[in-house]
């Protein structure tokens, strides 16, 4: 282990892995770290972060960076590789040495928009194209809007979210790796078999799905029925397996991203 990231809700450290001469960074979740909590069941997060990266592996949605089951240094834990520039420059990293500047959160921040693809700003200044998802106030009560660009690669997340009922995609876990592509980290609130869906990512919400989004779907409903539901029942429960299927299915019957839940909670908080 080499440091520690900043702002975590869960145990959530820098690591790296060696084989011979090569080495990798990552981001070790130990079980022993994760805080208990009253909607998911304890000791199951980096279970559901290994379910989320499977299958967004097998079935091509290509949003989950590659992430393992391990004994590290406090125990059985999710070790996931680390995406974005080095970690020892970035402010959410407590490492010897870190001069915390840059980062890889794509999320610009107030004043500064279309920093990213994900971000804040006074309601003239939305980029032009971008969706927004809603308006509020911000620290001083000026108003503000959280906004998202229309971007592919979150059509593809935003997608891929609906099926594994992410109940937290916060702004600040989409990240945009050092291959300019965008990632999707901290699935530990996945999988869930009650409807969970919380993003800051419901610009798309009511959208029909392009042919690509559709295939990905059609693909994922042929892996949960194949052998990978036999890995994934060791990571997560027979309903919140068969929930997923079902979720696929409805999916593919409607051909539209999901809508806000009337009434219900349906961003994370804090949404950053």
């Amino acid at each position: 282990m080499t440091g520690r990231v900043l702002g975590a809700s869960n145990t959530t450290l820098l690591a790296r892995v060696t084989s011979g001469e090569r080495s990798l960074a990552c981001v070790y979740k130990p079980v022993a770290g994760e805080a208990p909590l009253w909607d998911f069941p304890d000791g199951t997060l980096a279970g559901r972060e290994v379910a989320a990266a499977l299958v967004s592996d097998a079935a091509g949605w290509d949003v989950v960076p590659p992430t393992v089951l391990r004994e590290g240094e406090l125990g059985l834990g999710s070790v996931q590789a680390w995406v974005g520039p080095s970690p020892e420059d970035g402010p959410y990293v407590d490492a010897p040495g870190s001069r915390r500047r840059g980062g890889s959160v794509v999320s610009g921040g107030l004043g500064e928009p279309g920093a990213g693809v994900i971000d804040v700003v006074p309601p003239s200044r939305v980029p032009d194209g971008w969706l927004t998802v809603v308006q509020g106030e911000g620290y001083r009560g000026e108003a503000v809007c959280l906004v998202h660009a229309d971007h592919p690669g979150l059509v593809r997340m935003a997608a891929f979210d609906a099926v594994v009922n992410n109940a937290d995609r916060k702004g600040g876990h989409v990240l945009r790796g050092l291959d300019d592509r965008v990632h999707g980290v901290d699935h530990g609130l996945t999988f869930h078999a009650d409807p969970k869906l919380r993003t800051v990512l419901w610009g798309f919400a009511g959208r029909p799905f392009d042919d690509e989004v559709v295939a990905l779907l059609e693909r994922t409903a042929a892996v949960l029925d194949g052998d990978l539901a036999d890995v994934l029942s060791a990571l997560v429960t027979e309903d919140e397996l068969l929930a997923a299927q079902l979720r696929v299915e409805r999916l593919l019957e409607r051909r539209r991203f999901p809508k806000p839940p009337p009434g219900g909670r349906a961003l994370p908080w804090p949404p950053f």
